[in-house]
């Protein structure tokens, strides 16, 4: 068990404030852990503060946390069983005392019982989405868990109202103990501005490209192989495109290769440009002229939020939480999963369409504004706090 520590110096007099202690498999570029960054680095300070137990461990992502004094401690979970891991959360939240334990996702709701053990009597858990072993919320095993976990659980925040009728329908929680929490985007980072084209690698587009752009982790339930399929359809059919049009995915993983490995068999493989993971995220956005999210499952997608308030128009796949989000043919069209020829033809239609563009852009920046602000987030989650106090 490792504590990692942002600022080393200890408050010379006791702090009061309610401790909550948020507990995440790890700490690492994703939607999940941005919305448990933004939260602490939003949330007024005068009443709770924080700290972070990664069951995993905390990459360099930490060094988004502005707030001082954030204890962060890695449990260092293995691979599959590890009984000791649940003795070590439960030494970990005897030395913290906090006074609730928020777990998110499912990797971390069996750690409510040595929440529990420890002495913790406030407990709130998160689902934000759920993963490529179970796109349609069914699986028995892990639903089964979920159901236990009203013996300790005393509310429950989905991210999206799509996520909220899956647990009232499929798992059984009563809606008087769940609330929707949407994700929040900071719009002053997230903003409309001059487009820092120097970015790009030289060479790689013309001054006057379409760039087509994504944002996020590059796993199976992510789907970016289907954009590549989606660009290669498009340029195809399309073959005049093929000297403006380029594609931009920011992110790493399992898929990296995958996407490769379809854009060369069609000769494409120039026209995109795979940078890994980046911290220079809101100028990147102002790279893009259209966002697109190729999901096949989503809770409320940060990037797609990050896009819209970044004044992009964007495409998204018609799942989870996205239609929540986008108003189809105001500031974006939505287009079904897994279907490269549907996603390609919604990329044409708008690429060739400057006025479209344009129109989607501005709507989604205004809907960013007004729907999905910080003060929306971090009241609802101080309203769920508050109520268990």
């Amino acid at each position: 068990m490792t504590p990692v520590s942002r600022d080393p110096r200890e408050p010379r007099e006791p702090d009061h404030r309610r401790l909550i202690c948020h507990i995440i498999f790890k700490l690492d570029y994703g939607g999940l852990e941005n919305g448990v960054v933004n939260l602490i680095n939003w949330m007024p300070t005068e009443r709770y503060r924080h700290a972070i137990l990664c069951l995993s461990h905390a990459t360099d992502f930490k060094e988004r946390i502005r707030r001082p004094a954030v204890p962060i401690i890695e449990i260092g979970k293995q691979t599959g069983k590890d009984p000791a891991a649940y003795a070590r959360v439960y030494r970990a939240l005897r030395q913290l005392r906090p006074w609730l334990v928020h777990t998110r996702n499912l990797p971390a709701i069996d750690m409510l019982v040595p929440a529990r053990l420890a002495g913790v009597r406030r407990l709130v858990h998160s689902e934000h989405g759920l993963d490529a072993v179970e796109l349609e919320g069914r699986h028995q095993r892990y639903n089964r868990l979920r159901r236990l976990s009203r013996l300790l659980v005393g509310h429950y925040i989905t991210m999206s109202a799509d996520l909220k009728q899956w647990l009232n329908a499929e798992v059984g929680i009563p809606p008087r103990d769940l609330s929707v929490v949407y994700n929040g985007v900071d719009i002053e980072r997230f903003a409309p501005g001059a487009r820092p084209r120097h970015l790009l690698p030289s060479g790689f587009a013309p001054d006057d490209a379409l760039v087509i752009g994504t944002i996020g982790r590059l796993e199976p339930v992510k789907d970016q192989v289907t954009l590549a399929q989606a660009l290669v359809g498009l340029l195809q059919a399309h073959p005049e495109l093929s000297r403006r049009v380029r594609l931009l995915v920011v992110g790493d993983g399992a898929l990296r290769a995958p996407m490769q490995a379809v854009l060369a068999a069609a000769g494409f493989q120039d026209h995109a440009w795979l940078p890994g993971f980046r911290d220079d995220i809101p100028d990147l956005y102002r790279c893009m002229d259209l966002f697109v999210l190729p999901s096949r499952r989503e809770g409320i997608s940060n990037t797609l939020l990050e896009a819209m308030a970044s004044g992009l128009p964007v495409v998204a796949t018609r799942v989870g939480g996205n239609p929540e989000l986008v108003l189809e043919g105001v500031t974006g069209d939505l287009v079904p999963a897994a279907d490269p020829a549907a996603l390609a033809r919604s990329l044409h239609g708008n690429l060739t369409d400057p006025t479209r563009l344009a129109a989607h852009g501005r709507a989604g920046r205004d809907r960013a504004v007004a729907v999905f602000s910080q003060a929306a987030m971090i009241g609802g989650y101080t309203r769920v706090y508050d109520a268990l106090a």
